[in-house]
């Protein structure tokens, strides 16, 4: 991927180390012009991560003042290696939870032993840190006998999942989240809906389990010449390096080995457009004598099985607003000065339910015409049991050698991204 690799970090131009020059044939002075081009990309207003200076290549990631940069001479395929570059950035903060130049100067010989087995030769090797931290200790544990050797999962076909796991109970926790992202015109009509999903696992197996997912999945059902009436057609799939992707392209069938704790098993998107799951409707009005009050229509628009909880509606009221006195059918508001909105809190909000809130508010500058309606209206939500994209586990199994009893569960929950609705 690359002819020659050199790795620093630094801080404000100052260097703090080199870390490797895995190659040997690079000049550890190129390193010097990266600064210099960087203050001009500042002016310019231009934050490339990829930038050139004659032959050589820096690609670089920036925490608060440190630079983590690596460069080249010649590069090949860049792409491709980016996200391993990412993966060793996040790696040092795994190991040293804050990224400071500090944390780096205190860890020096860890800093250097953990970039010998991220990459070798250049090359993106071992970038997993649940891994890393079997072997490389902050405390420098030796093996008493015999050459040192890297632990099976670094060799074996399953480098995510150690060997010799066992647990007293064997349980599956799955998690399937959805966020629903929505943006409503001030006339009622949803101009973007999106709905990003994920399924989180939490694995407390022995031994080395295959697990198998079935969803209702519509290109399966569609593959086996079933009833397709309730089915998810999923965009954008993205699996943990653990699901073995030739079957599930071949049957739709998604089958791996977990890694031990928590992960994301897989994400998805869902371009389709979702009815508002909380419909607002909002009022200003202005008076005489420097006064103006904010009527709000709040209305759950799902089935009255399900509830959301915590309910925040942030409304926005002009910035000189004072003296705040409110209304509501239930919950409770309050006035968030430095942001300029009242937020409306309704801890349970049943399906089929409407709720009304009033605020009045004085407006010290007489003249003020600052209603601020252009700003939307913001709804944080979170809604268990339910997925708003109507996707379903249909089956979860286990299977293990040692033929263990293992419990699988399942929850659902859709909650809010950026949900925002305009107003007039």
């Amino acid at each position: 991927i690359f002819h020659s690799v050199l790795l620093s970090l630094h801080n404000k131009g100052k260097g703090i180390c080199s870390i490797r020059n895995y190659m040997g044939n690079m000049d550890m002075n190129e390193v010097d012009h990266f600064m210099p081009i960087m203050m001009r990309m500042e002016e310019d207003a231009d934050s490339s991560p990829l930038v050139t200076h004659g032959s050589a290549h820096f690609l670089w990631i920036k925490h608060r003042n440190l630079y983590c940069i690596l460069h080249a001479l010649t590069m090949l395929r860049t792409t491709a290696w980016l996200p391993s570059f990412c993966l060793s950035y996040h790696v040092f903060k795994e190991y040293f939870k804050e990224l400071e130049e500090e944390s780096i100067r205190d860890n020096f010989v860890t800093v250097y032993e953990l970039m010998d087995e991220v990459m070798d030769f250049g090359f993106p090797q071992t970038t997993d840190s649940k891994i890393l931290q079997e072997y490389i200790t902050q405390q420098g544990h030796k093996l008493d006998v015999g050459a040192p050797r890297p632990p099976a999962t670094v060799t074996n076909a399953v480098s995510w999942r150690s060997e010799g796991i066992k647990y007293r109970k064997n349980e599956v926790f799955m998690d399937v989240i959805e966020s629903v992202n929505l943006l409503v015109s001030a006339t009622g009509s949803v101009l973007r809906s999106e709905i990003v999903g994920s399924i989180k696992l939490k694995v407390v197996l022995s031994g080395m389990p295959e697990l198998r997912l079935g969803l209702n999945d519509k290109v399966l059902f569609e593959i086996t010449g079933r009833e397709k009436s309730k089915t998810v057609e999923l965009e954008d799939v993205k699996f943990h390096q653990c699901v073995r992707l030739s079957r599930f392209e071949n049957d739709r069938t998604i089958s791996f080995i977990p890694p031990d704790g928590e992960s994301e098993l897989m994400s998805y998107r869902l371009n389709t457009t979702v009815k508002p799951l909380i419909w607002i409707e909002s009022v200003i009005e202005k008076f005489s004598h420097s006064r103006v009050e904010i009527k709000v229509k709040a209305r759950s628009q799902f089935k009255s099985r399900s509830t959301a909880n915590n309910v925040a509606i942030m409304v926005p009221v002009p910035s000189d607003a004072d003296s705040p006195k409110f209304k509501t059918s239930t919950g409770s508001c309050k006035y968030l000065p430095e942001k300029s909105v009242v937020q409306w809190n309704i801890k349970s909000f049943p399906g089929g339910k409407e709720y009304m809130m009033r605020a009045h508010f004085g407006l010290p500058s007489v003249e003020s015409t600052e209603l601020e309606g252009r700003r939307p209206i913001t709804v944080n939500f979170e809604i268990p049991y339910f997925t708003v994209s109507g996707i379903q586990v249909r089956y979860l199994k286990i299977i293990e050698k040692s033929g263990y009893e293992a419990l699988p569960w399942v929850r659902y929950i859709t909650q809010s991204g950026d949900y925002q609705l305009r107003t007039n």
